[in-house]
């Protein structure tokens, strides 16, 4: 949903179920883990509320959605993408992974990249959203799940690269995997 503070600026908010032990732990587990992190390849968090059983967060508001609408939306969510962007979108998510793995404080393991989970602002630079998943990657406690939960980012790249949602079935369509499409380098 979007918002707009009492200051002007416009936010996005996110609603999750207070009712679900997921909807619980992902509300936690975003807060916990964003409201430590500040890159510009990372999705603000402003804050959260809790007012009865909604369980609301407050983000920064990115104009053109995610790259999952950009690329495989509707005609009229779909943005034209040239070569520079598609790899501006690339080098933006791998350099908010990097920050993630290697830079930040608090080393973080997204666990669910894929381009629903990746935002675009009003000059198509790419920030990871949606950290519900993720998990601290602690060296010394390693009976700790940091499997990936969602689309691996090699994957991701391939979908902006190709255009193509490696996941989408459309009925119209002959139904091929992305990645059959790939064949190794020999």
């Amino acid at each position: 949903m979007k918002g707009k503070l009492s200051d002007g600026t416009v936010i996005a908010v996110k609603q999750l179920s207070s009712k679900s032990k997921q909807g619980n732990r992902e509300f936690l587990n975003e807060i916990g883990m964003i409201s430590a992190l500040h890159h510009p390849n990372l999705v603000k968090l402003y804050g959260c509320c809790i007012e009865g059983n909604q369980l609301l967060l407050v983000y920064e508001y990115l104009e053109n959605n995610s790259l999952a609408l950009a690329l495989f939306g509707r005609e009229e969510q779909r943005l034209n993408l040239d070569w520079a962007t598609r790899k501006k979108i690339c080098i933006g998510i791998a350099r908010g992974l990097a920050y993630l793995h290697e830079e930040s404080r608090l080393k973080i393991v997204h666990r669910d990249i894929k381009a629903t989970n990746v935002l675009l602002d009003k000059d198509l630079n790419a920030k990871i959203s949606d950290f519900g998943l993720a998990k601290l990657d602690e060296e010394e406690n390693t009976h700790i799940s940091t499997r990936i939960a969602g689309t691996i980012f090699g994957v991701v790249a391939l979908e902006i690269v190709s255009g193509k949602s490696n996941t989408n079935y459309r009925p119209k369509e002959e139904f091929v995997y992305l990645l059959d499409w790939v064949r190794p380098c020999s």
